[in-house]
């Protein structure tokens, strides 16, 4: 028997596909404009252009590609042996390669796409580039696809910006059957209870800088996706939730006969899809996909940073999806999962639970999801209720676990952690913000205190050390949107302000930055909007005014008299232009980059075309 769908998820998917109509036709029309009925796409080229394509070929490939029967795919990696979670990517091309050629397709590396780690650059100047890189990638992406080569693709990307900058890329060739392969996460390593608790020590002096670097490197140890529940680890699952990733492949260890098999299927499996008239990964990602991946995300307590890269993600597929659609999501999805940093648990022990089948399966049942929708794996989501098993060195899906096998990991729908997701929309007199309150604990999420406003998270932590910040504030971080300086994560902020709340103070940080996906128990207002650098009343506060977050009311506003507020001058503490650590050639991208309630993109935004979608 159907399980009905959830109302609000009917509602909320109904008035996102209104909104879209004009603008997801016209995509649609593109794509299927753009794509080739019966023989493989190069076979369209000039016989000049053509040569140049299979000149470096040699054997099977060199035949394959300049004949006209096998579909082409193309392989587009994120690879460098710099980042654990891309290093295992560096065997993937040739295991591709065979599995294609095998299943009677012929793959190329088309192009290569930059990964930078947010970990690495966290409070360096290198962050400014971060947010930004997804839109490189993105333009990577398209060169890489632009040579009319190929019938399928194949994206190998796990971490923050991108998985969101690949499928931007690959949504402008929204015609061709794609599938996202993953690497995997490291083994557990320290306990990120342990790590944090170390981090706030070091914070205070209490803690020296040997003993800081070993907790972090027992942490961040081997070869694999950093297993708290990230940015990065949020992309697996969504995308896997979305019908992006083969069933259960998201949170299987690189490194192991599993993940080889699963890497060795998806060459297989986007030639089926090239060669039978599988979805193609415009077609695929539907306004219902999209609600999906937003409801997987807020019912494990996902990343902040999706509140920019899904809508991001939807317009390059012509769909408009708002702040107001994941606040309404957030109060009808239940909390089903506890990773940290909303709970203790890793990405691993989350899978050994259940994972992201149990997952699927508890929302499929209780009308959470949309179940007919297309998947790289074919029609329908409940073939992602399946794990993967190796049986007898044969791939084989079977079943997963109906119910958690570990609730204090993993909830089912009928006794979760919390009854709503925990994303919300504040909204007031300082503009529109996003907070997450999954890891916030109740009697925090209304804070109401004297405001400290600094234009630098390293003019915050001068004050903390000195000694000036140890009472109720509010912590006013301004000039950090995208149009400022990038919009970089402020996560080196989390060890300080959650040491003043420790002391027993009422905390609050308020921005119109980012915090890291690790963002956690701080009460935080973040990618406010309009931001301070484009004349947002963030510019207009001042040391000493009172600020009300309200997390349970959904409002953020200073306490100043209207006529106050808007007869003060902003305060001039815009960033002079940057340069080094590659600053300077992301000028234009600062001057033309959108709002973050579009999605902070640096691509012709939707334009809004009813009063639900924010100006």
């Amino acid at each position: 028997m159907t399980t009905p769908l959830h109302p609000v998820i009917e509602q909320v998917t109904q008035r996102i596909a209104e909104r879209s109509s004009r603008t997801r036709t016209a995509y649609l029309e593109r794509i299927r404009a753009a794509a080739d009925e019966d023989r493989p796409a190069r076979t369209e080229l000039p016989c000049s252009n053509l040569a140049h394509g299979f000149a470096a070929c040699s054997g099977q490939d060199r035949l394959a590609v300049k004949g006209a029967e096998k579909p082409g795919v193309a392989i587009v990696s994120a690879y460098n042996d710099m980042l654990s979670a891309h290093q295992p990517y560096v065997d993937f091309p040739a295991w591709l390669k065979d599995a294609v050629r095998e299943a009677g397709g012929v793959a190329q590396v088309a192009g290569g796409v930059p990964a930078m780690c947010d970990g690495i650059t966290q409070g360096r100047t290198g962050m400014e580039l971060s947010l930004f890189s997804r839109d490189v990638i993105a333009m990577a992406t398209g060169v890489a696809l632009s040579h009319e080569m190929f019938d399928g693709a194949l994206l190998l990307g796990v971490c923050d910006k991108i998985v969101p900058g690949l499928l931007i890329g690959a949504l402008s060739f929204g015609h061709l059957p794609t599938v996202l392969v993953p690497a995997g996460p490291m083994p557990s390593g320290l306990p990120n209870k342990e790590k944090s608790r170390i981090r706030q020590l070091f914070a205070e002096g209490k803690a020296t800088q040997e003993d800081l670097l070993e907790a972090e490197s027992a942490s961040y140890h081997s070869p694999g996706t950093c297993t708290f529940y990230g940015t990065a680890n949020s992309n697996q699952l969504v995308v896997e939730v979305m019908g992006l990733h083969l069933p259960g492949s998201s949170f299987v260890a690189p490194g192991t006969p599993l993940r080889r098999a699963l890497t060795d299927e998806a060459g297989n499996q986007v030639v089926r899809l090239a060669q039978n008239g599988g979805a193609s990964i415009g077609e695929l990602l539907d306004e219902k996909a999209i609600v999906n991946g937003v409801v997987g995300l807020l019912a494990t307590g996902g990343s902040t940073n999706h509140t920019l890269h899904l809508p991001a993600i939807a317009a390059a597929a012509g769909i408009q999806l708002t702040w107001d659609d994941f606040a309404d999501l957030s109060a009808a999805v239940p909390s089903l999962g506890k990773v940290y940093p909303n709970g203790s648990a890793d990405i691993n022990h989350f899978a050994a639970a259940g994972g992201v089948q149990t997952l699927i399966g508890q929302l499929l049942d209780a009308g959470l999801l949309h179940p007919d929708v297309q998947t790289v794996a074919g029609p329908g989501l409940d073939r992602y209720r399946q794990q993967p098993f190796l049986d007898d060195g044969e791939l084989v899906w079977r079943d997963g676990p109906a119910e958690s096998l570990d609730p204090e990991v993993l909830r089912d729908v009928a006794e979760p952690f919390a009854p709503e997701g925990g994303m919300r929309v504040l909204e007031g007199n300082l503009g529109r913000a996003v907070t997450k309150v999954s890891a916030v604990e109740p009697a925090n999420r209304t804070v109401t205190a004297p405001a400290r406003v600094f234009d630098d998270q390293h003019e915050f932590s001068a004050a903390f050390k000195s000694g000036e910040i140890d009472h109720d504030v509010v912590v006013v971080i301004r000039n950090q949107g995208p149009q400022a300086n990038g919009m970089p994560e402020l996560h080196g902020l989390t060890p300080a302000l959650g040491v003043l709340m420790d002391r027993g103070h009422q905390v609050a940080l308020v921005t119109d930055g980012r915090m890291s996906g690790a963002s956690g128990k701080v009460p935080s207002a973040i990618q406010l909007t309009p931001e301070a650098t484009a004349g947002g009343p963030l510019a207009k506060v001042r040391d000493d005014d009172v600020v009300r977050f309200d997390a349970e009311r959904g409002t953020l506003e200073v306490l100043v008299p209207d006529d106050e507020l808007s007869s003060r001058e902003p305060a001039d503490g815009a960033n002079p232009e940057p340069y080094g650590t590659g600053r300077e050639l992301f000028a234009a991208f600062r001057s033309t980059v959108g709002r973050a309630d579009q999605g902070a993109s640096v691509f012709t935004q939707l334009q809004p075309e009813n009063s639900e979608v924010r100006a």
